[in-house]
């Protein structure tokens, strides 16, 4: 029995050309106690169908029906009580839900108190969830205490505190090392399965489909095919539209044309002409001079823990490099200090021989704004504004005003894929698309140095692929200081140097 049955839904948002089909007819039911996931390149509309049934946004037409509730026929107060009695929902920005000043247990707590469960049995569920998920000891930590896998363990539990009959999953472990990742993927799948709640997890990480009992693959705002344990299906559309696996087709020989012949039971493809793997071509990105930017013994310490000890690093001109370890190794604290956005309790950045840490706030904000372009995990957009207004917004504080800034937002965009929606509000846009709206600022602030934090956690493979790409041709053609804190294995090959955070210090490997 189905438990979300979806039928023939579009969703269009306005854009400069009449408008961007999110989703174009799509259908599919998931059934009671079924973990499904949902994958998709960035912005095929996997993003806008989680939306959609988790009743954050309507369709503009078809039906939805969650648990045997029409969702199209709600009232915006009908929607929150279905979210508040229905729905468990983890959202990719796991952090978000966690309110700094509650501890582990009172934030599982929390959906249980709106429903008026008493505070005894809100502690026992509470310390039930953190036993399974292994972290009964840490009961009385407040988020801040807590590395990020800890936290997306967290925010799981108090997505199914009230045992919901669906939980949507919006990208899970988007941001978490390789190690947490699989941890998180496993015990997401265990709770599913023993709280006996159907799961819709939504991700473009190709890993999250080995917990899943089915693999619906999303793309132009279909559904393009599914994957069971006895084999994959391909979807056949009205007209007799279909979406063939991108890997078959390569395997094939197959490009952009084919001939087709038939027979009773069988339909035959065939490459039809010269077969040749299709180039993306990036736009040319003026860069600038890059900077050394030199770590020399950092300390940094929040409260009692030791986020880095005694850290050094150098970061070259012309190289793209990668500083990585598990979550919770201090990556992000070490961009953050590069950046001149904290200061080490000990030892100094220098950038070109200038002290960041001995500069006053002002004045490194200054010195940010000329030499220095931060990406960070939040993309930190303005939602009611276009990609292109808000590229061009960064480029304003910078002093670049006019056609200059126009022209290097449209350029920018274009580099990482987005000419065609650069004037789509962000609100619209998926968070993959979000976030490489952020890169594209970044980019066209030609600075010196420019950070990225986990610049690929929302993207696909493909997309990270031309990132990737587009970051090392960044550094070596233009020489800028090209520095990324990352866990993604397609960001760590196009590198020129790793840089290991383990047990407190870095072991450069070349």
């Amino acid at each position: 029995m189905s438990l979300v049955e979806a039928r023939d839904l579009f969703c269009v948002y306005p854009g400069a050309d009449g408008g961007v089909a999110a989703l174009q007819g799509l259908t599919l039911d998931i059934d009671e106690r079924e973990v499904c996931v949902v994958l998709g390149p960035s912005g095929s509309g996997k993003t806008t169908l989680m939306r959609v049934i988790a009743g954050f946004e309507r369709a503009g037409a078809g039906t939805i029906a969650v648990a045997g509730i029409d969702l199209g026929s709600l009232s915006q107060r009908g929607l929150a009580r279905y979210r508040a009695e229905t729905l468990g929902y983890a959202d990719q920005h796991y952090w978000r839900s966690l309110a700094g000043e509650l501890t582990a247990e009172q934030l599982i707590g929390v959906p249980l108190g709106l429903k008026g469960i008493t505070d005894r049995d809100r502690l026992a569920r509470s310390h039930s969830l953190l036993e399974r998920v292994g972290l009964r000891d840490r009961a009385t930590a407040r988020p801040s205490e807590l590395s990020g896998g800890e936290q997306q363990r967290i925010a799981l539990c108090a997505a199914l505190a009230s045992r919901p009959k669906l939980l949507i999953a919006d990208e899970p472990t988007g941001e978490l090392d390789e190690a947490s990742a699989t941890l998180v993927y496993g015990l997401l799948a265990e709770l599913a399965r023993e709280e006996g709640v159907t799961t819709l997890i939504v991700s473009h990480d190709p890993r999250s489909a080995a917990i899943a009992d089915r693999v619906v693959h999303i793309r132009d705002g279909r559904v393009s095919e599914e994957r069971r344990s006895d084999g994959t299906a391909v979807v056949i559309g009205s007209g007799g539209w279909l979406r063939l696996p991108e890997e078959a087709l390569l395997d094939a020989g197959i490009v952009d044309r084919a001939t087709v012949t038939s027979r009773e039971g069988v339909v035959e493809l065939r490459p039809l002409g010269i077969t040749r793997p299709s180039v993306l071509m990036l736009p040319d990105i003026e860069g600038a001079a890059g900077a050394i930017v030199e770590v020399r013994n950092v300390t940094r310490s929040y409260g009692g823990d030791v986020a880095l000890d005694s850290v050094s690093a150098t970061f070259k001109p012309g190289q793209m490099t990668v500083v990585t370890g598990p979550s919770g190794s201090g990556k992000s604290t070490l961009l953050a200090l590069v950046a001149g956005l904290d200061v080490p309790d000990e030892g100094e950045i220098v950038v070109n021989g200038i002290s960041l840490s001995g500069l006053a706030r002002d004045a490194r904000a200054c010195f940010r704004r000329n030499t220095i372009a931060f990406i960070g995990q939040s993309p930190g957009l303005t939602g009611f504004l276009t990609a292109r207004e808000n590229v061009e917004l960064g480029l304003t504080i910078r002093g670049v005003e006019g056609i200059e800034a126009h022209e290097r937002a449209i350029d920018a965009l274009v580099a990482v894929g987005l000419g065609e929606h650069s004037d789509r509000p962000v609100d619209d846009l998926s968070a993959g698309q979000r976030e490489r709206v952020a890169v594209a600022r970044a980019l066209a602030a030609r600075t010196a140095v420019i950070l990225a934090d986990e610049p690929t956690s929302r993207v696909d493979v493909a997309q990270a692929l031309t990132l990737g790409g587009l970051f090392s041709d960044i550094a070596h053609e233009h020489g800028t200081t090209f520095v990324c804190a990352t866990h993604d294995p397609v960001l760590i090959e196009f590198a020129d140097e790793d840089i290991q955070l383990r047990a407190r210090s870095p072991v450069p490997l070349g």
